[in-house]
């Protein structure tokens, strides 16, 4: 069998976001994969675009790519209480592409927040936003990364125990979740 691709969604574009450090540190403790990191530098959604000259190419390139992986992992920071309005601009643009790129698309959904809750917040959001596509989201362990700031090595690997041993299991189901 040929190693699973594992697409990772990050709600951040910052360089050096712990969204994307998440979702990098996710893939490795997936284990063997090729592992793509979607780009969600998008143009605002905008109907007249639709309309007009069409669904972006870059928007279709990430549709194709939804479409092609094994599995997605998300990374959703919490901005005003809310996932990114990057991650829902990207949300609603593939909802207008043709096909269904999520349809029982094995999805995992973490959150990285300064705060103390870790994002809990824009992860229940994200999780009620992404209904209509019809994914099978994993619906536990939940991973809710805290003040995250503190919480990687130079590396950009975690360095809690705790939160490793959380992320593995993710992982490990999300891994699982491929072959049902």
């Amino acid at each position: 069998m040929t190693q699973p691709t594992l697409l990772g969604l990050s709600g951040a574009l910052r360089a050096g976001s712990t969204n994307t450090k998440l979702i990098h540190e996710a893939a490795r403790l997936f284990g063997p994969c090729t592992f793509v990191q979607a780009d969600l530098h998008l143009p605002l959604y905008d109907g007249d675009i639709e309309d007009g000259p069409g669904i972006p190419r870059e928007v279709q390139a990430l549709a194709d790519q939804i479409a092609a992986a094994d599995a997605v992992v998300i990374s959703t920071p919490e901005y005003n209480k809310a996932p990114s309005g990057v991650l829902k601009n990207a949300l609603d643009w593939v909802s207008r592409t043709s096909g269904r790129p999520w349809q029982d698309k094995p999805v995992a959904v973490m959150s990285a927040a300064a705060g103390r809750a870790g994002g809990e917040r824009s992860q229940t959001i994200l999780r009620a936003m992404m209904v209509a596509f019809q994914p099978r989201i994993l619906q536990g362990p939940e991973f809710h990364l805290a003040d995250t700031r503190n919480q990687f090595d130079e590396t950009g690997q975690l360095t809690s125990e705790l939160y490793l041993k959380t992320l593995q299991a993710l992982m490990d189901k999300l891994r699982a979740e491929i072959d049902r």
